[in-house]
């Protein structure tokens, strides 16, 4: 059951949960072992969990240098070696330079992991220390008290002895044999029988000499021993039940206090540092997948690299340098040329000068149409000026892009974050840029990998010669999203959208509109909103925004990349709120 506190914020467990747990120890006899013998298996987890994370370490520390030295060694070997030029070794060379960012990772995870533990192995050792300090003390209190105890025990045994002398004595002045004692001690009952029997056994000596004088001088005697045993038998009363007092209402809750708070300090550290474990895991295989798949703006990944190598091209290249370095070499082989009557064949007929240059017209004019073709071109053209241009409320491309995405990658695990093909998406672009309306994005060959769509969208929103959120806001969107109070934030950036130029406003509902749909499927595509703000955070904000004073210093926006995030994820939660109108 969960309780509120005094500011409104609900707690699982109740404040008090320690102290009433402290009480109930207090009111166990069982309370200090209970407390060691549970130190004793938190200190034996604390170190599986220390042994673990040497462990681990150690097989990190060996993967990331045998693949960081694989990588440095494939490198250099190839260097020194005849092997392919041109695109293959640009792509190789960078697939090396990948893994070799993987083990470096992994060499910095390693570290982590010797540190962490080292701090559980120092946390079990003072634990260990204080809990046997503890036990000590514990063990000191407790022996005392037992002292004292029996101290009592030996002043009331001393007390008793003195007191039945007393009535020995008594009753040898009243002249009573100890046959008559018995007698009457049976009719008083069995307890005084026993106690004169006992009387007269032990102190026979008194009865010889029954001189008045010397029975006086004897009950004297034996009544101030009697008062001082009987003083010294209140004081260790009272002694005791101080010491009592004190331990059971002070120093065993002191106690048992400092043993739960060892109990605590070391199931704390486990779990903090368990936890921490989880999220240096967690980060390392999401830098993995980073370094093998980056964003846009970080360069090539493994594949996209491997993707780049050009083998016709290299092989061109290589035939065009291998002819070239031979030329001027003696010819090896059979001859070539001869007489025909020796056997020689005619030469090969040289190409057709009027069909060489009728194809190269051919190429000229495909190459010119593509270019001259471009009467309405999507790519790198003002907002504005495309929209007054085709007279539309959004951009067709954004509409086409969105409609297809959402009919077939609505679902897609990854959508807008995993690219497409490096060649797929450049032919798209091409082809929208030629003739936009002309392009089928249902067909197979772009349905079948939407992923090459949604690349060439961002290419679009990237390439706008002023991001959709605009430079001169700029500044004005990331002070709002550096607001902490999350209705306040809202407010404020709900005031830098209302800000936009028309086209821009118009084009961020309808885009954002898309995005809040992607979102709502996000237990299929796992593209959250958190998600897409991350991937269009540069994308909408634009990589070479400046500042409101116009200087260059501290990087653009891409020091502002957490800002954009926030903002672009804020106004994405509160779409309905900031676009859609109630009378809608």
């Amino acid at each position: 059951m969960s309780v509120t506190n005094t500011v409104g914020t609900p707690t699982l467990v109740e404040p008090t949960f320690d102290e009433n747990v402290l009480r109930a120890l207090c009111e166990l006899d069982c309370g200090v072992p209970l407390l060691l013998d549970r130190i004793k298996q938190s200190m034996v987890s604390c170190r599986e969990t220390s042994a673990f994370f040497k462990k681990r370490a150690l097989i990190e520390d060996e993967y990331g240098k045998t693949l960081q030295k694989l990588s440095r060694s494939t490198s250099e070997v190839y260097s020194l070696n005849d092997g392919k030029a041109g695109s293959f070794v640009t792509a190789w060379q960078t697939s090396l330079r990948i893994h070799e960012m993987m083990a470096e990772n992994r060499l910095r995870f390693s570290q982590r992991l010797n540190e962490m533990s080292d701090e559980l192995s120092n946390l079990v050792k003072e634990v260990d220390k204080n809990r046997k300090q503890t036990k000590e003390l514990a063990t000191r209190y407790e022996r005392a008290l037992q002292e004292s105890e029996g101290i009592t025990e030996k002043c009331k045994n001393r007390l008793d002895f003195t007191s039945e002398e007393l009535e020995r004595v008594l009753l040898q002045k009243e002249g009573e044999s100890t046959r008559d004692t018995g007698v009457r001690s049976a009719a008083s009952g069995a307890t005084g029988k026993r106690a004169i029997g006992k009387a007269v056994a032990k102190g026979g000596m008194l009865l010889k000499g029954k001189n008045p004088g010397n029975l006086n001088r004897q009950e004297d005697d034996i009544r101030a021993r009697l008062s001082a045993s009987s003083d010294a038998y209140r004081k260790a009363v009272t002694d005791t039940q101080t010491m009592r007092q004190e331990y059971f209402n002070f120093q065993l809750p002191r106690i048992l206090r400092s043993l739960k708070e060892c109990a605590d300090e070391i199931d704390l550290g486990t779990q903090y540092h368990l936890t921490r474990y989880a999220f240096l895991f967690e980060s390392i295989v999401l830098s993995d997948g980073t370094t093998l798949v980056p964003g846009p703006e970080d360069g090539l990944g493994l594949k996209a690299a491997i993707e780049t190598i050009d083998n016709r091209g290299d092989f061109k290249t290589y035939m065009q340098n291998y002819a070239f370095a031979r030329g001027n070499q003696a010819p090896r082989g059979p001859r070539r040329e001869g007489p025909s009557d020796e056997g020689f064949l005619p030469p090969i007929p040289a190409l057709n000068e009027k069909t060489h240059t009728a194809n190269q017209s051919l190429t000229s004019n495909a190459q010119n149409s593509i270019s001259l073709d471009k009467g309405r071109p999507t790519f790198g053209v003002d907002l504005a000026e495309q929209m007054a241009r085709d007279n539309v409320e959004v951009p067709p491309i954004v509409v086409k892009c969105s409609e297809a995405i959402e009919k077939h990658g609505i679902g897609s695990v990854g959508i807008y974050r995993v690219n497409g093909m490096t060649s797929k998406v450049n032919t798209l672009k091409a082809k929208l840029d030629r003739d936009l309306e002309s392009v089928d994005l249902d067909s197979p060959e772009w349905s079948s990998d939407i992923n090459n769509v949604s690349s060439v969208f961002k290419m679009w929103l990237r390439e706008l010669p002023d991001p959709l959120f605009t430079n001169a806001l700029h500044s004005g969107f990331i002070e709002a999203a550096k607001i902490e109070n999350d209705r306040l934030r809202h407010i404020r950036l709900h005031e830098r959208v209302n800000e936009l130029p028309d086209p821009n406003y118009a084009t961020l509902k309808y885009f954002l509109g898309h995005l809040h749909r992607i979102s709502q499927h996000s237990s299929e595509n796992s593209m959250s909103t958190s998600n897409l703000a991350i991937v269009f955070g540069p994308t909408l904000f634009g990589q070479h925004a400046l500042p409101a004073n116009g200087q260059t210093g501290g990087g653009g926006a891409m020091a502002d990349a957490t800002s954009q995030n926030m903002a672009i994820e804020t106004i994405l939660t509160h779409y309905v709120d900031i676009f859609i109108d109630e009378s809608e």
